[in-house]
């Protein structure tokens, strides 16, 4: 019994194969850049959003222990045992020792406050460091340095 050959079913030249490719691959080229600028704009919207989850957490904190937390230590949650001043319990473990989202965080006690600073762990996560104190206005900066209480505010945008 002879099986007639299908001329349909005998696949793909070396030639379509090669074309297929480098479609893919220019397609891939122009992706590439927006989607890696949309992950750090992301990033930078999650820092942001992080910021006001501290400031909320330092409300929370001053009201229950009469000052603002002094570190993010302070506002997580106690190694064992009951929330307490040196543990509130406000924000989570991971947020608390300062990581989140490509950005670190750090909390400092000014006189009669709070500042916190927020900047990027490498350029992928962002370009831009953020600043902001107990006047909860978010300031940011996309030069080398970082955000000061005298760098632009955030827009609302």
């Amino acid at each position: 019994m002879r099986v007639p050959k299908n001329r349909s079913a005998r696949g793909f030249s070396l030639l379509e194969l090669l074309v297929v490719v480098a479609i893919i691959l220019i397609i891939t080229m122009v992706a590439l850049p927006s989607f890696k600028e949309a992950q750090r704009h992301t990033r930078e919207m999650a820092a942001i959003k992080a910021i006001q989850t501290i400031h909320t957490a330092q409300m929370q904190y001053q009201s229950q222990y009469g000052r603002f937390a002094s570190t993010l230590a302070e506002l997580g949650p106690p190694l064992s045992g009951r929330p307490s001043a040196s543990s509130a319990a406000l924000i989570s473990a991971d947020f608390a020792a300062g990581k989140r989202t490509g950005y670190s965080f750090s909390l400092q006690s000014t006189e009669g406050g709070y500042a916190i600073n927020a900047s990027p762990l490498s350029s992928s996560s962002g370009s831009r460091t953020f600043y902001s104190d107990e006047t909860l206005i978010i300031r940011q900066s996309a030069a080398p340095e970082p955000a000061t209480a005298a760098s632009p505010e955030v827009s609302a945008g």
